[in-house]
Formats: C-alpha cells, sequence, structure tokens
C-alpha cells in the first residue's frame, strides 16, 4: 500500500507542473515601424500583450531591446502600460545611424517578437528637422501674398496717373 501511495505522489509530482504551464503564452504586436526614425530621435511604439492571442494582458513589464546589427552594441527600455488593457508604450531611441534588430519581449513567459533590421538614418542637424517646415513654409506664403499686393499696388497706381500732356 505504500509503495502505491509513494508512486502516485511522484506521478503527481512530475504531471502537475507540466499540466500548470500548459496554455501559458502569449502573443506581442507592435505599431508603428520605425520608418523615418533618425538617430537620437525618439520612437515610441505601442505594444500589445495577449493572453492566447486574444485575452489583453495587463500588469505586465514588457521590455524593448534593441541591437545593431553587426556591432554587439545592444540597449534595453522598458515598457510602461497604455490606456487599454493589454496595451503598452517604451520610448526607444536609437543611439546611432545603422542597422537595427528589435526585440519585444512580453513579460510574460518567453513570449517575444523580434522584427528587423530597420536602417535608422543620420541625426538632422539642428533647426533643419519638420518642427522648423511650419515656421518656413508660413514666412514663403507671408512673401508670396507681400507680392501680390504689392503688384496689385504698382498696377492700381499706373491706371490711376495722370496722363502727361
Amino acid at each position: 500500500m505504500r509503495f502505491i501511495a509513494v508512486v502516485g505522489a511522484v506521478v503527481c509530482a512530475l504531471v502537475l507542473p507540466a499540466l500548470a504551464t500548459a496554455g501559458g503564452w502569449a502573443s506581442v504586436g507592435f505599431e508603428p515601424l520605425p520608418d523615418g526614425t533618425a538617430a537620437g530621435g525618439t520612437w515610441t511604439p505601442t505594444i500589445f500583450v495577449k493572453q492566447h492571442g486574444i485575452t489583453p494582458l495587463e500588469g505586465l513589464q514588457p521590455v524593448v531591446m534593441i541591437e545593431k546589427t553587426g556591432s554587439g552594441e545592444s540597449t534595453k527600455f522598458l515598457a510602461s502600460a497604455g490606456s487599454e488593457a493589454g496595451e503598452y508604450h517604451a520610448d526607444v531611441v536609437f543611439p546611432s545611424a545603422g542597422d537595427w534588430r528589435i526585440t519585444i519581449m512580453s513579460g510574460f513567459g518567453d513570449s517575444q517578437v523580434t522584427y528587423g533590421p530597420v536602417s535608422i538614418g543620420d541625426a538632422e542637424p539642428a533647426g533643419r528637422g519638420p518642427e522648423r517646415f511650419p515656421i518656413i513654409g508660413f514666412g514663403i506664403v507671408a512673401l508670396g501674398v507681400l507680392a501680390a499686393f504689392g503688384l496689385l499696388a504698382a498696377r492700381r497706381a499706373r491706371r490711376l496717373a495722370p496722363a502727361s500732356g
């Protein structure tokens, strides 16, 4: 009788942990891709973690790891919870231009996704980035309007000038 109890305990000890880990997986996705991100710029992906690809998982600490191809250079960035269940955000900064591989670890078991390599361009010189375009664009439009008014005023002045006799 003792032999059967010991064998039963050993079988339970071996089978129960295997059953407990069954179904313990999650899918990981993210958007958008870092297209157009320059070295030193910040890319903020939205990360989605869903258990069995369906149920959003909360309370995790996903990690975004970037690795520069061929150099061994890598950096990790912690993600924080977003406004929706299973949604996370990380502020990722690529330290230099080149080709980078992106790995997002969900924080739930071994669930992760790897993408890339993606090409990161050189940093833009100060004052030449897209943040300056509205000011330059406004200046060009303002000059065009002033030139148009100047032409109209010149034509009107010519038309109203008295004829010399």
